[in-house]
This record gives C-alpha cells, structure tokens and sequence, in this order.
C-alpha cells in the first residue's frame, strides 16, 4: 500500500450533516484494519460556508490535489444559487472523470460507470426569474474515456450503454462513441434508453451487470439501484481520474437526522476498502469487504434497514470482525445477498 515505505496521504473531508458521523466510523474500521495512511483533514462544505461564507477555497483544492486520494463524507447543497456546488468542483478541479458505483446486494450485481464531469451537471447555467438554463454538454473526449473505463472494467461481462437519443439529440454522440470504444475493445455490449433501463431494474435486476451512461442518467439510475439493494446508506462509490480519486458514500449529508446517532456507516465504510483496494492493498480490502457482510446478515442495521442498532453500534461490529479475520479466526462470509 505504501510507496518507497511512506504511508499514502489522504485528504480527509467529512463534509456536513451525517458526514462527519459515517467518516468516523469508516476510520475506526480502517484503524482496526491496520491500514497506515497519513490523514490530511479539509474542511469544506455548507457547514463552513454559513460560518465564512466560502465554502471552499482554492488552496482546499490544491492541497486534495497533492494527496493521492480524498476520502469524503457527505456536503449539503443548498438551493441558493450563490452557492456552488463543492463536490462538482473538486470533481472537475481533479478531472474526476469516471464515478464507478457498485451494488452487490439482494441478489443484484452491477457496476455502474457514470461520466462524472459534463453533461446536465457541466455548471453552465442561467438563473432568471422567468426562464433558466441548464448546458448539457456531452464531449467525444468526455464520452470516449468513460466509455473505455468502463470497457477496462467489464471483465467478460455484458456492458449496457444507457441513453435518451431519441429525444436528446446530444445523446447521439454518446451512443456513437461508446459503441466504437465498446466494438474495438470487443466487449460485448447493448444499449437501452434510460426509461426502459430503469423499468427493466426494478423488474429484473440480475438482468444487468455493468452500465455506462451519462451524468445525470447514472446518478438516477445509482439511486435506483441504491433501493433495489434495500438503501442508499449501504452503497459506496469511487470517483477516478488519471492521477488522482476520491471515494465516497453514494447518499448526501442527511441533516435531518444528523447527530442522532442512526446514519447508516456502511456506504462510507465500503467506500473505505474501495481505497484501499486501489491503493494496492485489496487484502484488507477483502476483510473489510467481508466483515460488513457479516455484520448485515447477523442484524447489526440502522433504522434504514428496519433495524435497530446505531451507527457506532454497526461500526463496532465491523470494526470487531475486521480484528477478528485479520487474526485469523472466524472462517469467511464470501460474497451475496445481506
């Protein structure tokens, strides 16, 4: 995991609401795991900026930039449209391209690849009291390299191209180059618009293995899918660039039920062993990996899953399993359903 024996450096960013909450319990399940890395705390988000009024400053992005990864609660966004999104900005700061969201529950295994810098989120707006606009920018450039991440990631399995092109005329360049990268990489592949994708999810889950669509498209489909699993509050993700990533729980900030102790930590704590598998350390990974699975299937679930444990109750659990594997003893849960 380290390089030339220095510990990997993190930014570390808990973010607002339950941010902070579901980070620490991902920490305390990276402690138990034995997992060195040199934490660089930044804070940005709603939070700071109602107390400054900026809710992240240029040198915030410079010093994520000279991290190797970000490791991400959750930031609120308001709907007050001077405030900018963070998340959009350190996405597009870092060249954050491909967000890569997997949903391995409830008899469901999926990778979705969504375009993660353009499209209905490319940030070039017009806000008027009677008619407002939204750019959606789909790029050959933008639409090539997710296209060939999610080519590198289909490992033999099926690849479904989502799109609207029937109605949005820029989905045409989308459909195009995914359909060329997909045939010169000779990945099987389909494509589907993103209406009767969504219909086909929710009737037939296992129907799917690995979609690339859109910004938009592939974060309404995430949430989907999210659902289908059984919450968003289990669902991690990775949001990868050439030289940089960031990984992240899939849900938001939550401040309705911040500081009550019930925020769901196992998106953030999948997000975690996503990290390291990425740093190069997929055993601990694994073990992380394999100690939430048992956890769900034991009982430990927050109130999202109709259980009743809190979120430092299920941490513990995970975080006690983690020692429990890594010293050698309790066997091994495997993958499937919780």
């Amino acid at each position: 995991m380290s390089e030339g024996g220095a510990r990997p450096r993190i930014a570390l960013v808990k973010g607002d609401g339950i941010g902070p909450e579901v980070i620490e319990s991902a920490l305390a399940v990276l402690e138990a795991a034995g997992a060195e890395l040199d934490l660089v705390p930044v804070e940005v988000g709603y939070g700071r900026w109602k107390r400054t009024g900026l809710a992240m400053a240029p040198e915030d992005l410079e010093a994520m930039g000279e991290c190797r990864g970000v490791l991400f609660g959750a930031i609120t966004t308001p709907s007050d449209p001077s405030y900018r999104s963070v998340l959009l900005a350190i996405r597009k700061g870092l060249d954050l391209y491909a967000n890569i969201r997997p949903f391995q529950d409830a008899g469901m295994d999926l990778l979705i690849v969504r375009e993660n810098t353009e499209g209905l989120y490319s940030g070039v707006e017009e806000i008027g009291a009677d008619r407002s606009t939204t750019l959606r920018v789909i790029t050959r450039m933008g639409s090539k390299r997710i296209a060939e991440a999610a080519c590198r990631l289909a490992k033999g399995r099926k690849l479904t191209i989502v799109h609207k092109s029937n109605v949005l005329k820029s989905d045409i360049l989308f459909l195009r180059t995914c359909r060329e990268v997909a045939g010169a990489a000779g990945v099987e592949h389909e494509d589907m618009l993103v209406d009767a994708a969504a219909y086909n999810m929710v009737k037939d889950p296992r129907r799917f293995k690995i979609m690339v669509a859109t910004n938009l498209f592939g974060d309404i489909l995430s949430d989907l899918a999210a659902g289908v699993s059984g919450s968003l509050g289990l669902c991690a993700s990775a949001n990868f660039g050439d030289s940089h990533a960031l990984f992240e729980p899939i849900h938001g900030s939550a401040p309705d039920i911040a500081g009550r102790g019930i925020a769901n930590p196992v998106g953030a704590i999948r997000s975690a062993a996503m990290m390291l598998d990425w740093l190069g350390d997929d055993e601990r990974a694994r073990t992380i990996d394999e100690a939430v699975i048992w956890a769900l299937r034991r009982g430990y679930r927050t109130p999202d899953l109709g259980g009743r444990c809190g979120t430092a109750d299920v941490a513990a659990a995970v975080a006690g399993r983690v020692e429990e594997l890594a010293s050698g003893g309790g066997g091994s849960e495997g993958k499937g359903a919780i």
